[in-house]
């Protein structure tokens, strides 16, 4: 028996492998070998035993608390047990295998510190334990140990525990998992679960004992950066105290805390305890605690309070990698509820990107659906912005629960893969105030016959942008009107040439590009751009840029289609891993929703194209009819 200890160190395991492969007998058998059985517990196992004319404990039983569980030889719900050995105090949180209860194993799983996959070493890998292995993958635990049980079935032969090692290690390295140890076990009859036994002398590394020992615990991630998720506000002796829990980096009185995702500032100016301790100026990961501030700003559950130097990103879309629960499949447009921290926020469906075989791996792309138990990367958009840190980030933060109604429908992990940070940059500028112009847009379109405008080409490389760009940029400028393009390429050739192809610097290429658009538009000009810019949120900022003058024209051809035609030997790159985060492959391109025009540039020649897109402009910019001419004068002499 192992001793136990008296500490409050406490560490979270979880159990997990194929339906069958032995969890539970492993968990009674430990119990029993750590003295964590309760009172007479043993006495009522052998009883059972014999009444069921079994010979061995049946150390499962002891899990078992439902007639119909062993009736069926399945387990249906996570269970939590305590036991202690000489080292620390431990939770073992037993998965169930059956797939049916797989919800189950996620929930419990997404808890812990540490797991142990449990295989057969007459079966190997299985079903379940690659879906089981994957979702450990998918919620970020990475101190993994791994057991090859029924070392008796197999006469303790050496030769076969090193095969199934060798399978179960070739898996978990294909899904990026390293396990710490792998080691046979009986448990059954207890070999290499506290004590080493006689049968596999052959084996000379750690027991289960003292593997769980050898993990560590969770230290306090104080290095990350301050991650403060506000748990609720509350009012009292006429103090407001905002209470949560610190899940990342340290917090001192005196701190300016910046609270996403509305960027709220005010400073520390008490951390508060009862009894009170006024020495009490600090608090770090892992602490529930409740602070005042100097400033009664708008704080409400679910904020996040971080320091301005490295706050959470803030984004309206983000991708997660899931594993899906529900009866009802995920489909496209389908909207819930997800959680993450204290933050809960309804999200829709922008796109699943591609659904995982756990199996194989094989990775299926443009799914119409998610089915129960599958593993998927899809694309969520959110109402808000949500402040939000990539799993690879910060895993305290980046993990997250999907809910449809009330029920837990799937989990996963945030990736931000392809998108860029929205939080608006504070502006470096300071001292300056706008110029107003002495010429006004009427008196400017009175001048050209025609007013300024934006017209916003957007579409995938291929799709015929900086084509049709110049084509209807001639055809206008043969109607006598001033117009300009504004090319993606040419624009990066100048203006833009320091900048890159990352999520961020597309981002601020199109800002950029807005910014340009709109000074040329209010100059009274017709401009017309051909950029990519592959994200709704950059194509509305530069919307905002100019809003009574800013047209954006989708232009429509399929990937297929663009990557057939690829006018520039970029498609081909891509796929040849030449050009990373290309737009269409291996980065997100989000399709307008409500855009002014939509040109069908798959099915209709190039001379249709422009037709279609210089009726549209005349029809926007040019002074041709007196009711136009009418409002105009009107707000010309409002304006003079």
């Amino acid at each position: 028996m192992v001793k136990k200890n008296k500490s409050s160190k406490q560490l979270s395991i979880v159990i997990v492998g194929h339906v069958d492969h032995g969890k539970s007998t492993l968990i009674g058998r430990l119990l029993y070998d750590t003295d964590s059985l309760p009172d007479g517990k043993y006495e009522e196992l052998k009883e059972i035993c014999k009444r069921r004319s079994t010979d061995a404990i049946e150390w499962s039983f002891v899990l078992d608390s439902f007639q119909a569980e062993r009736d069926q030889a399945i387990t249906i719900d996570t269970t939590q047990i305590w036991f202690s050995t000489q080292a620390r105090n431990y939770v073992i949180i037993d998965a169930p295998g059956h797939r049916e209860f797989i919800k189950n194993m996620v929930s419990g799983a997404s808890q812990a510190d540490a797991a142990i996959l449990v295989v057969d070493a007459t079966e190997g890998v299985r079903e379940q334990t690659r879906r089981h292995a994957y979702l450990l993958s998918l919620l970020g635990i990475q101190q993994i140990g791994v057991v090859i049980n029924k070392m008796d079935m197999v006469n303790h032969d050496p030769k076969v525990f090193k095969k199934v090692s060798k399978e179960v290690t070739e898996y978990l390295k294909s899904i990026n998992l390293t396990p710490s140890h792998i080691l046979p076990i009986s448990a059954r009859n207890g070999d290499m679960i506290s004590s080493r036994g006689k049968n596999m002398d052959w084996y000379k590394r750690k027991s289960l004992i003292e593997v769980f020992d050898s993990f560590k615990n969770s230290n306090a991630p104080t290095s990350l950066p301050l991650r403060f998720p506000v748990q609720d506000v509350y009012r009292f002796e006429e103090k407001r105290i905002i209470v949560g829990r610190i899940e990342t980096g340290t917090l001192r009185v005196g701190d300016k805390l910046l609270f996403s995702p509305l960027s709220e500032e005010a400073i520390v100016t008490s951390i508060e305890n009862w009894p009170k301790n006024p020495d009490k100026t600090k608090a770090r990961a892992g602490e529930s605690v409740a602070i005042t501030l100097d400033e009664r700003i708008f704080v409400e559950r679910g904020h996040i309070a971080s320091h301005e130097e490295n706050p959470p990103i803030l984004s309206n879309v983000f991708r997660s990698n899931i594993f899906w629960l529900s009866h009802k499949p995920l489909r496209v447009g389908n909207s819930y509820k997800i959680r993450y921290g204290t933050n809960e926020s309804i999200v829709t469906v922008q796109s699943i990107d591609r659904v995982i075989d756990t199996d194989n791996l094989a990775q299926k792309e443009n799914a119409k659906e998610i089915i129960r138990n599958s593993v998927a990367e899809i694309t969520l958009r959110a109402r808000n912005l949500l402040p939000l840190d990539p799993y690879t980030d910060n895993m305290r933060m980046g993990r997250l629960v999907i809910y449809d109604g009330y029920d837990i429908v799937g989990g996963g992990s945030i990736n931000m893969h392809g998108y860029s940070n929205q939080r608006k940059k504070t502006p470096k500028a300071e001292n300056i105030s706008k110029v107003k112009h002495l010429l006004t847009d009427i008196a400017r379109a009175e001048r050209h016959g025609h007013d300024g405008g934006v017209f916003w080409f957007t579409g995938l490389s291929g799709s015929g942008k900086s084509t049709l760009a110049m084509a209807v940029e001639k055809a206008l400028f043969e109607k006598g009107y001033y117009t300009y393009v504004l090319d993606g390429d040419n624009i990066r050739h100048g203006l833009n040439t320091d900048l890159g192809f990352s999520p961020d610097d597309r981002t601020e290429n199109i800002r950029r590009v807005g910014e340009v658009a709109a000074l040329m538009a209010d100059a009274g000009m017709i401009v017309i751009t051909a950029f990519i810019s592959p994200y709704r949120s950059d194509r509305e900022r530069a919307r905002k840029a100019c809003p009574l003058k800013f047209h954006e024209i989708q232009l429509h051809a399929d990937l297929a289609t663009c990557e057939t035609r690829d006018p520039k030997g970029l498609y081909k790159k891509a796929r040849a891993g030449e050009i990373p985060d290309f737009t269409g492959i291996d980065s997100p391109y989000e399709i307008a929703n409500n855009p002014e025009m939509i040109i069908d540039t798959k099915n209709n020649d190039i001379g249709t194209c422009v037709k279609q897109v210089l009726n549209y402009i005349e029809q926007q910019v040019v002074l041709k009819n007196k009711s136009v001419n009418k409002i105009y004068k009107k707000e010309k002499s409002i304006a003079y």
